[in-house]
């Protein structure tokens, strides 16, 4: 069994702009006489690798704490792509995924410096696919993220953004992104990691 970690270490963390940065402070310390170490910190749920729920960009959208735990917990296929995702492309990325393996299909993770367009993501949602994943802070274009959101979102599609895949071929892992069960919020921090018995497929 390999095991990637494909999450960003929080604190040094990519930003999306405007987002405030993740901050950790010793509320006690040993070097300083305390019995222990204790560490608090800060963070916005969409600091680092994290997962986005419908109320992200819905207003009556299921909270990360009502999206069940299928979405992000199961096998995934990891597709290179570099550039825009045209439909066509997300066609593509789609039926790889299915003759490879039709559950690993439900959860696609978009491997390299790539854009899901509008077009892209009418397809994936379309095809009821649980969970989409980039490596950039955000699906679709930064400057114009809503729309993209709202397709996915809009059709259950849960997002997982800021992953890492550069040491993750192509092909099938066993995908576990589970969010913080954080109550009433719009997305969460997340410890992604895939698993390949021995080389993927």
């Amino acid at each position: 069994m390999i095991i990637y970690d494909i999450s960003q270490e929080v604190f040094s963390c990519k930003l999306f702009p405007g987002d405030p940065p993740p901050e950790r402070k010793l509320s006690c310390s040993i070097e300083k006489g305390d019995q222990y170490n204790l560490t608090y910190f800060s963070m916005c749920a969409h600091n680092g690798t994290h997962v986005d729920a419908p109320f992200h960009f819905i207003k009556a959208g299921k909270t990360i704490d009502a999206v069940g735990l299928d979405r992000f917990v199961g096998k995934a296929y990891v597709a290179e792509h570099k550039g825009e995702v045209t439909a066509d492309d997300a066609k593509a990325i789609l039926n790889k995924a299915i003759k490879q393996d039709y559950e690993a299909a439900k959860r696609i993770l978009i491997k390299g410096d790539a854009v899901v367009s509008a077009q892209a993501a009418g397809v994936f949602a379309e095809n009821g696919i649980f969970l989409l994943g980039n490596e950039s802070q955000t699906v679709g274009p930064e400057d114009a993220p809503m729309e993209v959101h709202l397709i996915l979102l809009g059709a259950g599609v849960v997002l997982l953004e800021g992953i890492r895949l550069a040491n993750v071929s192509e092909g099938v892992y066993f995908l576990n992104a589970a969010p913080l069960n954080l109550g009433g919020a719009d997305g969460s921090p997340c410890r992604a990691i895939l698993i390949a018995e021995g080389d993927a497929t």
